[in-house]
């Protein structure tokens, strides 16, 4: 008998889990994270890594108990501890309980989460290591700027588990549903689906997934927008601003975009039409962490974090901040903004997890 199994023997089967804020009352299986069991019925809670590590699922347990599977103090604050605080991907419900989702979406926000099938159209390379998956859907999807969807393909992983990765849509919907999506994908060394996707996968073949989930979109506001995004983080702000374009949006851009060579930035095309279509100013500073001494390139290098404090200094606090990539280069880069002024409520962050940080997003 598991550990669960004996932990929880001679309880009742299932708790009541209340969510006002989404719109949700759930029956939650004692052994089952009250993430795992809302994700399956639909519900867009928001949530990144699922394993305790980035915080995105956090919630605060009005009423009731729950037993957590692990400590929580590394994502959370230790003022949203006080303020008890829980991640729904740990927590298993031991009683009846009731959640508040902080900042959840509006009414007219929520995008229903749906389940979808498709058939691989176009596999191209964009750098060594990250290529562009793109997916014809059965039948067509709305989602906004910056979410994404979790996809799972029959037999890659295991036939048994429905073992799903998260992704990012790459491209902006547009105001219409959607039949053709794509995604950046960077290959994970040891990650069992993005290995197969580089090397083994064809066009032609089927995959499956649902969502659209997350609250990575563009908020309403005059402020200039600071975009900072590395690797395959590209993907939601190409498609946040590529809407923003779409919609009339004039408001300044500065977007910070990190790589190690010259030879792992991407998409500078599309930045370019961007940049010379955009209303307002838009400036993009590529910054190269790895570039050898000797190359001839001219632009900035080290770390974005360190030229975003530098070239923006004060101004920082004017802006509202939109971030997606790997952990380490998002969390520099809040401590900066946050440090510089900018409320919370206008820090937006999307933090893309692997096998390097804790396995997810590979």
């Amino acid at each position: 008998m598991s550990v669960l199994k004996r932990l929880f023997r001679g309880g009742p089967a299932a708790h009541k889990v209340s969510v006002p804020s989404l719109g949700a009352e759930l029956e939650v299986p004692r052994e089952t994270t009250i993430l795992e069991w809302a994700l399956s019925k639909g519900v867009a809670f928001p949530h990144s890594c699922r394993v305790g590590t980035c915080g995105t699922c956090k919630c605060r347990l009005v009423s009731g108990k729950v037993y957590e599977l692990a400590d929580k103090a590394y994502a959370l604050s230790a003022e949203e501890l006080s303020a008890n605080f829980i991640l729904a991907c740990q927590s298993l419900p031991r009683s009846d309980i009731e959640l508040e989702v902080p900042n959840p979406p509006q009414e007219h926000e929520r995008i229903p989460v749906v389940e979808r099938a498709g058939t691989i159209t176009k596999l191209t390379p964009l750098t060594h290591d990250i290529l562009e998956l793109e997916v014809t859907i059965d039948e067509p999807v709305v989602y906004r700027a910056g979410q994404y969807c979790e996809i799972y393909v029959p037999g890659v992983i295991t036939d048994e588990i429905r073992e799903t990765r998260s992704y990012s849509f790459a491209g902006a919907p547009g105001a219409e549903p959607v039949s053709v999506v794509r995604f950046h994908i960077r290959l994970v060394p040891g990650g069992a689906f993005t290995t197969w996707l580089h090397s083994e996968a064809r066009v032609g073949q089927r995959l499956e997934g649902h969502g659209p989930y997350g609250d990575f979109w563009l908020r309403p506001g005059t402020a200039p927008i600071l975009a900072i995004a590395g690797g395959s983080g590209m993907a939601p702000v190409k498609a946040v601003l590529e809407q923003a374009l779409l919609d009339g949006v004039g408001r300044d851009v500065v977007y910070y975009f990190g790589a190690r060579r010259r030879e792992d930035l991407y998409c500078l095309d599309d930045v370019e039409r961007l940049r010379r279509s955009w209303r307002g100013k838009f400036e993009f500073v590529p910054v190269l962490s790895g570039e050898p001494d000797e190359s001839n390139w001219p632009g900035a290098r080290g770390f974005v974090s360190e030229h975003m404090a530098a070239e923006l200094n004060a101004r920082i606090r004017e802006h509202h901040v939109y971030m997606c990539g790997p952990p380490p280069m998002i969390d520099s880069a809040e401590k900066i903004v946050r440090a510089a002024g900018v409320a919370s409520e206008h820090i937006h962050a999307d933090k893309f997890f692997d096998r390097s940080h804790v396995q997810q997003r590979g």
